[in-house]
């Protein structure tokens, strides 16, 4: 009876195939036809077609259905630029709506699993307020706070803390966006720029909803804005641009060393005080010389502050020539600040 071969592990010899066979009947069956001939040719049509299967499971087939890629296709390749770069603004424009996008993921992150939620936005500078009214009145007597004209101190001081608390929180996010967003940074494309712009952007929902209680407060004093309120979006705007300018230095260098990670608050609380938040700057105008009070003026946010008491409180001057030195610098800090971070961004997948 003929039976089928067995195909070993590896491909055998005619002379392993009559080994087992003595040498007389090597070559013959059962029935005394030769059998050697035709076992040797059907094993190795068994190991042949083995060969067939191995190689095409090692080279696939490609689909019928892919055309071939045409040689003209053109192809782009992005390589980091060295020296100095320019702002490219418009691509920035491109990509308004991430921005946006980014803005709104920043707002619900801060409020998330929060159980005061959104009220920490007017919690905060209220208490702010609360606890220098106890101190100056200790300190200084029931009356001579150091406020802005004939205003109650705790409306002049919660006014001044409505651009502070945009420009702080500002900074806050901007300075460790990049690091937030390390993930993204290397692995797509996109200016980076716009990382520090939603940052500041998120931070309007809180000045908006501190606003709100601004116009509670005055209205329970009876103090109504004048016509100087149509000026109050310049000065939101003058606001923004302060933030904006401090936050892409904050954010290049906090990406490159991590000790400004420690340094942020640090600007923050220091910045308070140099700034006419707790006091207004007719309280101290008369103790400087004309030297310090120039230095003093080129705060970004002495002149915003200053502004957004004289457009909803009505104080008997303007911020003048100070919110002109306030302008000049933050235009100064703002256009070195994005050239400085369009220089870093370069470095910015690598290190970050």
């Amino acid at each position: 009876m003929r039976t089928d071969p067995i195909i070993p592990d590896s491909r055998p010899t005619e002379a392993e195939l009559t080994a087992d066979r003595p040498p007389e009947k090597a070559g013959l069956g059962e029935d005394g036809v030769n059998v050697t001939a035709d076992l040797t040719a059907e094993v190795a049509d068994d190991w042949q077609d083995r060969d067939v299967v191995a190689d095409s499971e090692a080279q696939p087939a490609q689909a019928d259905s892919v055309p071939p890629l045409p040689k003209d296709l053109p192809v782009t390749i992005i390589r980091p630029t060295g020296g100095w770069r320019a702002l490219d603004l418009r691509e920035v424009w491109r990509y308004r709506e991430l921005m946006l996008t980014l803005a709104w993921r920043e707002i619900t992150i801060r409020y998330k699993q929060t159980f005061l939620g959104a009220a920490w936005a007017i919690i905060q500078p209220l208490m702010t307020t609360g606890i220098f009214s106890v101190l100056f009145a200790l300190l200084l007597g029931k009356g001579n706070e150091p406020t802005a004209g004939n205003v109650p101190y705790a409306v002049s001081t919660f006014c001044a803390m409505l651009p502070w608390q945009l420009f702080a929180t500002s900074l806050n996010q901007s300075g460790n966006i990049l690091i937030q967003y390390r993930s993204m940074i290397t692995k797509i494309y996109f200016p980076r720029l716009i990382l520090p712009m939603a940052a500041v952007l998120s931070s309007l929902v809180d000045f908006g909803i501190a606003f709100v209680a601004l116009l509670a407060l005055m209205a329970f004093y009876g103090i109504f804005p004048g016509w100087g309120l149509l000026t109050l979006p310049f000065f939101v705007a003058l606001a923004v641009i302060a933030s904006l300018s401090v936050g892409l230095w904050l954010a290049a260098l906090n990406a490159i060393y991590r000790d400004f990670r420690y340094v942020i608050p640090f600007i923050i609380q220091i910045g308070m005080f140099v700034s006419p938040v707790v006091y207004s700057m007719e309280s101290i105008q008369g103790r400087l010389s004309p030297w310090a009070w120039t230095l003093y003026s080129l705060n970004p946010m002495a002149g915003v502050i200053e502004g957004f008491r004289w457009a909803l409180l009505g104080t008997s001057h303007g911020p003048g020539p100070l919110l002109a030195l306030s302008a000049l610098a933050t235009t100064i800090i703002l256009v070195c600040g994005m050239f400085y971070f369009r220089r870093m961004e370069r470095l910015f997948a690598d290190v970050i």
